[in-house]
This record gives C-alpha cells, sequence and structure tokens, in this order.
C-alpha cells in the first residue's frame, strides 16, 4: 500500500496570527514547501458524524482574494460531490450559489470603490 504525506506549516506572529503557510506533499515533483495564503481542511469523522475544519488565512490576503477562494471551492465542492453522487440537481444549485456569491462580492466591491 502507497503512503503520500502532506504537511501544512504555519508561521504565527505574537498574537498566534497565521504571517505565513506553506505545504509539501512527499509525492510532488517540487523539492521545497509552497506558499500559500490561505487553507481550509475538513476532515469527516464517520463516529461522531461531524465535520471537522481548520480554516486559516495569512494577514496579507486581500479581501478580493479572499472572495476568490471561496466562490473557487465552492465550485470545487460541487464538482466534487457531482463525481461522489452523480446528483446533477444539487451540484447545480451549488453552483448556482456560487455564482450569486461572487456576482454579489462583485457588485459589493464595484459600489464601495465608486463611492
Amino acid at each position: 500500500m502507497q503512503k503520500s504525506t502532506i504537511t501544512i506549516d504555519v508561521n504565527l506572529d505574537e498574537n498566534k496570527i497565521p504571517e505565513q503557510i506553506n505545504w509539501s506533499a512527499n509525492n510532488t515533483s517540487a523539492e521545497a514547501g509552497l506558499p500559500a495564503k490561505a487553507v481550509m481542511l475538513s476532515l469527516w469523522d464517520g463516529n461522531e458524524k461531524a465535520a471537522l475544519r481548520i480554516d486559516l488565512w495569512t494577514k496579507d490576503m486581500m479581501v478580493d482574494e479572499m472572495a476568490d477562494f471561496f466562490y473557487q471551492t465552492f465550485m470545487g465542492m460541487a464538482d466534487t460531490y457531482s463525481r461522489a453522487t452523480q446528483y446533477q440537481d444539487l451540484t447545480d444549485d451549488i453552483k448556482k450559489f456560487a455564482k450569486e456569491f461572487i456576482d454579489k462580492f462583485n457588485a459589493k466591491q464595484f459600489k464601495e470603490n465608486k463611492a
């Protein structure tokens, strides 16, 4: 059996706020850790029937980057859900929400920048 290890290193400031996030995996071509501005990790605890989550982002992550990150995460979740269930109607609902989310964010940004 093969084993893959993924490592996430988080450097914190004096207030324990992430300043830098790097990740690496033992079965990639990258020789050093790769930088990331945010990470969302969800694990399913089958015994407790509960999602366990770690959500971190660095101080220099901009609001527009966070919106894009969420949009792309929603779309990725929709694709994963589709592959796992074949429920296209529910997949379409998730993608519709994602599109509405990013459209509302963009409108909000436009309005704030116009003022």
